[in-house]
């Protein structure tokens, strides 16, 4: 997700809570916040000597010991409001790549790509995962493709033991 697209789905349902999913039926407890907005430039050379360089912006959450009990999310329009006031210190690219970077005691600290989102009654739910690492530089470096022999829907069966 792109950050514009981030900030177009927040201001469109400002009355919804905002939910994370760090993983299956996994949430980011109500307790958390926004504690860091990073704007990152990466200028990089892959393993052929390939260059690339690209934006990011890394929205940090944390959950707030002090508030473990709390039950009421941060609303859209609160999120909104931070990210806008972000944006006004330091200006966003607004085509960069949205990450959320996130850990508790049960989840290793990672930045989350925003892999979609679903709209509940009064919620909104941004599912977030990780991307495999991969090789930039296949044809260059002599890395053949993997072959495909089964469907998505085959190797991922709830009964295949791949998932």
């Amino acid at each position: 997700m792109k950050t514009q697209e981030l900030l177009d789905l927040l201001a469109a349902h400002s009355e919804k809570a905002l939910l994370f999913e760090y993983a299956p039926k996994q949430y980011v407890a109500a307790n958390y916040h926004i504690t860091e907005v990073k704007h990152i430039a990466i200028d990089s050379v892959d393993c052929g000597a390939g260059t690339d360089a690209w934006k990011e912006t890394i929205i940090q959450l944390w959950e707030s010991p002090s508030e473990a009990g709390k039950t009421s999310f941060m609303s859209t329009y609160k999120a909104l409001g931070i990210l806008k006031k972000v944006g006004k210190m330091r200006p966003y690219d607004l085509s960069s790549e949205v990450r959320f970077e996130y850990g508790n005691d049960s989840f290793h600290t990672a930045q989350l790509y925003v892999l979609g989102y679903s709209i509940q009654e009064d919620e909104i739910h941004l599912h977030l995962g990780v991307k495999q690492t991969d090789c930039k530089a296949k044809e260059v470096c002599g890395v053949p493709e993997p072959a495909v022999t089964a469907s998505h829907e085959t190797c991922c069966a709830p009964e295949s033991g791949c998932c």
